[in-house]
């Protein structure tokens, strides 16, 4: 599968615009991760693409979300794709091979920091990512009280790929930025 066919399947899957831009930029983000650690960045960039493809079909149901995208991509994506983007929900009950484990971790640091960015740049004065600055994202992460739907522990996966936090912010920030007008920030 590539790219264009994924989009063409996530849009087909998913009638939110919002949740499709929420697609565009975790795979940025898995895209520029891929890039950093020497690893696929096509495949990478699929599982962030299509990490949330039966998110209107489940009903928005935790315990589902994960599960229905395996029916969906079944022999669309290797299977430790497929288990990365079936576990990257915690609240479905599925667990990832050993073969999965690097880009579970990446995809659900890329999710949650893909939320922190966007939440980020709607409180700048223009509501645009290119007035976000790592050191801005940086304070906003530490900040508690904002985004508060956004799992810190859940960025901070990306430590056990040896990225730095501050790294990995200023890694994801960059990814988004090359998407913005994809995203409309």
């Amino acid at each position: 599968m590539d790219r264009g066919e994924a989009l063409e399947l996530l849009k087909a899957h998913l009638e939110d615009e919002r949740m499709v831009k929420h697609c565009v930029a975790v795979e940025a983000i898995m895209r520029a991760l891929a890039r950093r650690l020497g690893e696929d960045e096509e495949l990478w960039g699929l599982v962030g693409l299509l990490h949330d493809i039966d998110y209107d079909e489940v009903g928005r149901d935790p315990s589902r979300h994960g599960l229905e995208a395996l029916r969906i991509l079944e022999g669309k994506l290797p299977r430790h794709a497929l288990e990365a983007i079936a576990a990257h929900n915690e609240h479905n009950g599925f667990r990832a091979g050993s073969g999965a484990e690097r880009l579970l971790h990446a995809l659900r640091a890329a999710d949650h920091a893909s939320g922190l960015i966007v939440a980020t740049a709607l409180v700048m004065p223009g509501k645009k990512l290119a007035e976000v600055k790592p050191e801005t994202l940086l304070r906003k992460f530490k900040q508690k009280d904002f985004a508060r739907g956004v799992s810190r522990d859940r960025i901070r996966e990306v430590e056990a790929l040896g990225l730095k936090l501050e790294d990995f912010l200023a890694l994801a920030l960059d990814a988004m930025k090359s998407v913005a007008g994809e995203l409309g920030l």
